[in-house]
This record gives structure tokens, C-alpha cells and sequence, in this order.
């Protein structure tokens, strides 16, 4: 059999919904290992007596691992498969989650090992959504490779809005509740992804070490401006993204008393905005390569111009508004970011580019909470002003370099 008749018996294998629903059960657990304890930080912050760099250092701790993690999970999945990554990944992260939770029931002072329980969650963060985004690509083409990715984003948007919700729900019976989440929700979505996912057979095991990292090099040679250009897009949407939900969350507490479940459907109203962007932009874009461009600009101008706006525009309710700006930046940029790394490449190294997109994308998000604490400490208008530079400069990049029809691989 043909590796195009592989692929196409795959691909008519994973177009149910079962599978479809499994894939993007993936982003949507990966998100809620910083979104769902967003709400929560400020009351781990009173009980555990955290200055507000050391709370952001909770989201920290999770995303640093997962950034360095992703090199090496990428080459093992196009090695040994994307599941034989992504369903122990999926397993760990849920461990990581109950001993952070344990931990908070045995010691007087849990601080350092939840932060270490933290690290063990971000590390194994690492084998799952980036891997999901390389399996999407290997085994779905064209049109529906645009459609399942943006259902994926969809669904990791989705899990920004349900994340603060869900959060602030556990966080009625304990502050510590949100972590025992993690493993009741990951480690069943493990097992059936296990059951219900067949890898399309397209590794890389055939190809010696040296030469795959040999082909490798020559992708980064060839596409590698407009691979950091794109790689750098979708880091700084998300560090304005989550650098803003942690400031959002405190004010709405600290400035709005606004607190508990409310405050978690409070929190989800922009990320809402964002998922249903993410959604509808996924099935619009297609293979519409100058729009994904268009888009992505467009999408970091929108995000970028609702932070400065933030910096000159006093009035409170103006907050919740800009909030909702930036969201819908991210959801127009994001899937088309999404398609472009993804099909960057062939399948056989899929898994190195994604998950080398996913490190930066979790670097991004490892830095906006505790930046974002110390740009407060400094000036509120002047980080939202700087915050605003960001995203605009970052358009102007995207909108010179990045020329979709070099980056895009023939399959």
C-alpha cells in the first residue's frame, strides 16, 4: 500500500466525531493548565502569603518545562507516532495536577511543591496539544485540515472560557479543588485517545538521527524568516493574551469585589469572544493563503490597539470592553498561525515544527503573568501603552515577512 493510500484511509478513519472530539479534547485539557487557575491565584496569593510576582510564578512554573519539553517531544512523535506521545503525556500532566493538590493538604506551606508539582504538569503539557496539531496535519489535508485545526483552536479557546468557570466552581469547595480537575478530567481522555487513535504509520523511524535533523536544519534554512516571524506571532498574542487575564482577574477582585463563580462567568465573557472567533475564522480561511496572512496582521493590530487603548482611556467600564478587543485579535490570528506552521512541513517532521511553535507559544504565556505583575508595580498605563507597541510592532512584522506561499509545503 502506497503512503497516499495510507494517508487517505486514515484520514477517512479520523473524520467521525468520536475522533474528532478525542483531538480536540487535547487542546482543550492543555489550556485549562494555566486559564482554570487564573480566578483562583488571587486567593492562593492571600493564603499562602505571595507577593504578586511569586503568584504569577504558579503560571510560570508550568509553561517554563512545557517550553523546554516541547524539543523533545516533537522528534520522539515523528519517530515513535504521535500517540505513543501524546497519550502518557496526557496521563503525567493528570498526575501532575493531583500531587499539586495533595500537596496542598499535606504541608502547612505548599507553596514550593506546588510549584514543583507544577513543573512535573507543564513538562508532560509538552506531548499534547503541539503533537495534537501534527497528528491533525498528517492525517487531514487541505479544507479539512483548516477546518479540524480551527475546531481545535475552537475547542482551546473553549477551554479559556470554560477554564475560569470551571475554576472558580472547584474553588467554592477549596482553593486547592481546581487541581484534583486535572486528573479527573486527563487521565480518561487518555485512555480513550489510546483506543479510538491510530497513528496514519508516517514517521520517521526509518530515517537515521543525523539525517533527520540534517532535513530539519535545511527547513529552518530555507523557511526560517518566515517561520520566526509566525513563530514569534503567535508567542506575543498569547503573552498580551494571558499577561492581560491575570491583571483582569485581580482587578475584577481587588477594584470590582467581583468574586467566586461570578467572577469566573465575568472572566470568560473576552475568552467567549475569542473561541467563537477562533471557530468561524477556522472554517473561513480554508486554504486561503493571502487571508490567513491577512488575518494575522490584522488579528495583532486589533489585540495590540486594544492594550494602548487601555493605557490612554481611563474609564472603568472601558475594562471590560478592551478585554473583549483582544480577544477578538486572538481569535482572528490564531488559526491562521495555526495552519501555516502546521503545514510548514511534510509529515515526517511535523512533529519538531509544532512542537517548536508550542514552546514559544507556552513561552509566551510563561511570561505575560509575572511581566505583566511587574509592569504594574511600575505603571498601569505605561505597561498597557508598551503592551500596545508590542502587538502593533509584532503586526508590522508579520504583515512585511511572512509570505505564506514560501511557507507553505507542496504535500
Amino acid at each position: 500500500m502506497s503512503k497516499n493510500e495510507i494517508k487517505q484511509g486514515a484520514t477517512k478513519n479520523h473524520y467521525t466525531f468520536p475522533v474528532i472530539t478525542v483531538i480536540c479534547a487535547v487542546p482543550f485539557l492543555m489550556v485549562l493548565g494555566n486559564s482554570m487557575l487564573i480566578p483562583v491565584l488571587p486567593k492562593m496569593k492571600s493564603v499562602m502569603g505571595l507577593s504578586q510576582f511569586c503568584c504569577g510564578l504558579v503560571i510560570t512554573a508550568f509553561s517554563i518545562p512545557a517550553g523546554l519539553a516541547f524539543i523533545i517531544a516533537g522528534p520522539l512523535s515523528d519517530r515513535f507516532g504521535r500517540k505513543t506521545i501524546i497519550a502518557p503525556s496526557l496521563l503525567l500532566y493528570g498526575v501532575g495536577g493531583l500531587l499539586a493538590g495533595i500537596s496542598a493538604l499535606l504541608f502547612k506551606n505548599p507553596y514550593y511543591p506546588i510549584l514543583g508539582s507544577r513543573f512535573i504538569q507543564g513538562a508532560a503539557a509538552a506531548g499534547t496539544y503541539p503533537i495534537a496539531m501534527a497528528l491533525i496535519g498528517d492525517v487531514y489535508q487541505g479544507e479539512e485540515r483548516s477546518k479540524v485545526l480551527g475546531l481545535a483552536e475552537a475547542a482551546n479557546g473553549l477551554g479559556k472560557v470554560v477554564s475560569p468557570i470551571l475554576g472558580s466552581a472547584a474553588a467554592l469547595i477549596s482553593w486547592y479543588f481546581p487541581f484534583f480537575v486535572y486528573g479527573v478530567l486527563a487521565l480518561p481522555t487518555a485512555i480513550a485517545l489510546w483506543f479510538l487513535i491510530a497513528d496514519p504509520g508516517k514517521t520517521s523511524k526509518d530515517t537515521s538521527i543525523r539525517k533527520y535533523f540534517t532535513e530539519v536544519k535545511d527547513i529552518l534554512v530555507e523557511k526560517g524568516k518566515e517561520l520566526l516571524i509566525v513563530f514569534l506571532s503567535g508567542a506575543i498574542i498569547l503573552f498580551l493574551l494571558f499577561g492581560l487575564l491575570f491583571y483582569y482577574s485581580d482587578t475584577l477582585e481587588a477594584v470590582y469585589k467581583i468574586v467566586g463563580f461570578k467572577k469566573g462567568l465575568v472572566l470568560a465573557i473576552p475568552v467567549l469572544v475569542m473561541s467563537i472567533t477562533n471557530y468561524i475564522t477556522g472554517r473561513l480561511v480554508k486554504e486561503k493563503l493571502n487571508l490567513m496572512k491577512t488575518l494575522t496582521w490584522v488579528g495583532l493590530t486589533i489585540s495590540g490597539l486594544g492594550l494602548l487603548s487601555m493605557g490612554l482611556i481611563k474609564a472603568h467600564w472601558y475594562l471590560f470592553l478592551a478585554v473583549s478587543i483582544v480577544g477578538l485579535g486572538n481569535g482572528l490570528a490564531l488559526p491562521s498561525i495555526n495552519y501555516l506552521v502546521t503545514s510548514s512541513t511534510t509529515d515526517r517532521k511535523r512533529g519538531i515544527i509544532t512542537s517548536v511553535y508550542g514552546s514559544v507559544r507556552f513561552f509566551g504565556v510563561a511570561l505575560g503573568p509575572p511581566l505583566f505583575g511587574l509592569g504594574l508595580d511600575w505603571s498601569k498605563a505605561g505597561l498597557f501603552i508598551v503592551a500596545g507597541i508590542i502587538g502593533l510592532l509584532t503586526a508590522v512584522l508579520a504583515f512585511i515577512f511572512v509570505q505564506p506561499e514560501q511557507l507553505v509545503a507542496n504535500e
